[in-house]
């Protein structure tokens, strides 16, 4: 545990001054990608100990860390995470830094989801490469009616506008308070499903991303709550994969690229699609692995009612230039610009396990040069089943059960994971399945009940 230099300190104390704040929150996430937090007055004297030192904090309480046999870790704050919350009032002005989990041992703790994916980007940066990714992830904004169940808050669709679209003072609000806390946002808009959004913010670095994810679905929570108490409505914002029947459902996808030094790896001018070797080699190993790396990127069970054809949503392992009905998508850009586009990611899911999984999966096809096959691009979901099965398509998992056990199958995914993270995982997820598949829906009610 490197010590932090008393220069730095005293640059982010004097920022904490000016920005008046009194109150730290020391924040992390445990296995499912979950905020979570503890607060304590800002004390100068004390940050010295703080960000050197660590606090400790009762990890037997967390889902998927420690047993309560050994429960004390250690909250190490990351002193470049450094963000002032807009939406605190300013008489009890709040920053927050992203806490690295230690041991008392003072080495990295191994179900520290966040310390999964820096191990993973110390990997490649002892390979001369840098990983970044752009994540686009959707949200519904709901409204509760009065019998207590939610409903979409406007009936606009794609790109809609005014009257029909009600969220552009929604979506203007959050911007600018997403700009406070260092986001570059490039886009916002309305979305296909009634009621559902999108805000695209710039690509950056793997772990800058993944730290962005989790600040950003916890701001813009907030920051509804917030305006829907000032105006005495009901709404919220829920990243849930499949809200609605019938409609669209949200995702996350993905947009992947690999630097060395300043030349992006999937770019070649030699090419006659502008794809490089190591471009077509990581979309191999995307396709290679897809089945368990769903299990981390669609990781609920309601993940897989929007993994299902004709909503849209990516279902066949498949690449394509331009071609949205594949999994593996290749925006039109190239030179420092060329990335593959990984479609099938909700917003449900912890990104630092995310990116950790696509990256490594990446990787194994750029060392083992494994070869996708020939792009497609004809509309996969106008094909018919003996159609793709000539061409060698194969779809995702259905069901969080059959991605689960693929990731059992898969050694490279389990050691991208880790033994901690992934027994604890599969743990959750055979619990989860278990607990959804004893249920009985009001579905199988109405169809059923006369029997």
């Amino acid at each position: 545990m490197s010590d932090i230099s008393e220069e730095r300190i005293d640059q982010v104390v004097e920022t904490m001054k000016e920005d008046n704040i009194k109150f730290i929150r020391l924040q992390f996430v445990d296995i499912n990608g979950t905020v979570k937090n503890v607060v304590i007055p800002f004390n100068q004297e004390d940050m010295e100990e703080l960000f050197n030192e660590g606090m400790l904090f009762d990890g037997s309480s967390i889902e998927g860390f420690v047993g309560i046999n050994d429960s004390d870790l250690i909250l190490k704050p990351d002193i470049d995470t450094y963000s002032r919350l807009s939406w605190r009032p300013e008489e009890s002005a709040t920053c927050r830094f992203i806490c690295d989990i230690w041991t008392t041992e003072r080495k990295p703790f191994e179900g520290d989801p966040r310390g999964i994916l820096k191990k993973s980007l110390t990997h490649i940066a002892n390979m001369g490469l840098k990983y970044n990714i752009g994540p686009e992830p959707e949200f519904f904004i709901v409204d509760i009616d009065e019998n207590g169940y939610p409903m979409p808050y406007d009936q606009a669709g794609y790109f809609d506008v005014e009257p029909l679209d009600k969220g552009p003072d929604f979506r203007r609000e959050l911007t600018l308070n997403l700009e406070e806390l260092d986001f570059e946002v490039e886009a916002s808009h309305h979305e296909v499903a009634p009621g559902q959004n999108e805000i695209a913010f710039k690509f950056k670095d793997a772990l800058k991303t993944a730290d962005a994810v989790i600040t950003f679905k916890q701001a813009i929570k907030a920051i509804v709550d917030n305006m829907a108490t000032f105006d005495q409505m009901d709404y919220r914002v829920t990243f849930m994969p499949k809200p609605f029947f019938g409609v669209n459902g949200s995702g996350m996808h993905c947009h992947q690229s690999v630097f060395k030094g300043d030349k992006n790896l999937f770019y070649s001018a030699d090419s006659e699609s502008g794809l490089s070797k190591d471009a077509i080699h990581f979309m191999g190993g995307l396709l290679k692995h897809a089945p368990a790396i769903t299990a981390i990127t669609n990781p609920i069970v309601n993940s897989y009612k929007r993994l299902v054809p004709g909503y849209e949503a990516p279902v066949y392992r498949a690449y394509g230039l331009r071609n949205r009905s594949a999994l593996i998508r290749v925006p039109a850009a190239r030179g420092k610009a060329t990335r593959i586009e990984y479609r099938s990611p909700d917003p449900a899911c912890n990104p630092y396990l995310a990116f950790t999984v696509m990256l490594e999966a990446g990787i194994d096809g750029i060392v083992n040069k494994i070869y996708p096959g020939e792009p497609i691009e004809q509309d996969i979901y106008q094909m018919t089943e003996e159609e793709r099965e000539a061409m060698g398509i194969k779809v995702l998992p259905t069901s969080l059960w059959e991605a689960y056990h693929a990731l059992e199958e898969d050694p490279l995914i389990l050691k991208a994971l880790g033994n901690h993270i992934s027994e604890k995982f599969l743990e959750l997820k055979y619990k989860e399945w278990d607990e959804y598949r004893v249920q009985v829906f009001g579905y199988e009610q109405r169809k059923y009940l006369d029997i």
